[in-house]
């Protein structure tokens, strides 16, 4: 038996996983969750129908990219971990930055381009789905659900000129970082590069409008996406290519100011969601083992914060912390002096406030399902 992974060629969350495993020469079948065995035999045990969910050789299921890479690192000894407490940190923070932090201009970017983009779209909604009678009919109502995503996290006509200046800044700054290193850490791929392929890859260098846009303005990155779709290291262009993480646990400036750039939003968007969550959880007092994810997240509510002199209100998620909360374990796992030098780190780019930001409960994972401690 070999993995199967439930995914789609349009997910933000399936290119994360899909990338790992490919760069980690890991054998898998692609299914789409509109194949038969999914809900049948995988979705039950998989508790929520989100992707990416991966079926292992061994008959286990495991939902969601993080709990997926996750798992083949327990096995390969963290292969995509770096050993130096800065390049850790970092690694997990991408992540977050990834997976929760550019989700306003991945929405925009699909959304809100219509002329460019929707017909790309359907073709990938409808052929995700089996053909059956009303396939066309469930399409436009999944596409009209979807359509209202970038308003959950903040976009409306009077914030997209500050959406796009900010991912544009930040797409800058990450096309010159790869101008001198193939990826975030050097000459290979760590988890930080994983989660930040998600929103990079499936709606950024994907969706015609971005994808332009990216062609155009940020080559570097474009190669960088392809180059995390490749089993090898993929760096013709670098004549002097190395093999591993930069020595001594080297952040390369560079990567500071693409931080820099994610901060702008990301920091006071966090601290604004755990002042709304931390305020729910004092109302509702949510029973331990109750889920954190899914419906839950729509009665939480949004939170308001500024940036740039404008106010954005984004849905406040608890996830966002769930990961958050191993960047924060592996900082509180390092020596009085490893820990200095991380956050002198994390003030040069802006990013000092995450290590603090907390929920009032914390969120673990049992039966596939992230739930409240």
């Amino acid at each position: 038996m070999k993995n199967i992974l439930y995914a789609i060629t349009h997910s933000l969350y399936s290119g994360r996983a899909r990338s790992y495993l490919i760069k980690n020469q890991i054998p898998f079948e692609e299914r789409s969750t509109g194949h038969e065995s999914y809900k049948a035999e995988v979705l039950p045990l998989a508790q929520l129908p989100t992707i990416p969910t991966l079926v292992t050789a061994e008959g286990k299921v495991i939902r969601d990219g993080a709990a997926i890479i996750e798992h083949f690192e327990s096995m390969n000894g963290g292969a995509n971990q770096p050993l130096g407490p800065r390049q850790r940190v970092l690694s997990a923070l991408f992540d977050v930055l990834g997976t929760d932090g550019l989700l306003r201009p991945a929405m925009h970017y699909r959304w809100n381009f219509p002329d460019d983009n929707l017909e790309f779209i359907r073709f990938h909604f409808v052929y995700s789905q089996r053909d059956l009678p009303d396939r066309d009919e469930k399409t436009e109502a999944m596409m009209n659900r979807m359509r209202h995503a970038a308003q959950f996290f903040g976009v409306t006509d009077a914030t997209a000129p500050l959406v796009e200046s900010l991912y544009l800044d930040y797409l800058l700054a990450l096309n010159a970082h790869f101008a001198t290193y193939p990826y975030l850490l050097g000459w290979r791929p760590c988890v930080g590069d994983f989660g930040l392929l998600g929103p990079m890859y499936a709606h950024l260098a994907r969706d015609p409008h971005p994808a332009r846009l990216m062609q155009q303005r940020a080559v570097r990155v474009y190669r960088w996406v392809e180059r995390m779709n490749r089993a090898d290291q993929d760096v013709p262009e670098f004549f002097n290519a190395e093999t591993d993480y930069l020595p001594d646990d080297q952040v390369p400036e560079t990567l500071l100011r693409v931080l820099q750039c994610l901060a702008e939003d990301f920091v006071p968007e966090t601290r604004a969601a755990a002042t709304t969550i931390n305020a729910w959880l004092k109302a509702h007092s949510p029973e331990p083992g109750s889920p954190a994810v899914g419906r839950v997240v729509h009665t939480i509510g949004a939170a308001e914060f500024s940036v740039r002199g404008t106010t954005l209100s984004g849905l406040a998620q608890p996830h966002r912390f769930y990961l958050l909360q191993r960047v924060q374990a592996i900082y509180e796992s390092l020596t009085a002096a490893e820990q200095a030098s991380v956050e002198r780190m994390l003030l040069a780019c802006g990013m000092e406030d995450i290590l603090a930001l907390k929920l009032d409960r914390r969120i673990g994972r049992t039966d596939n399902l992230e739930v409240w401690l």
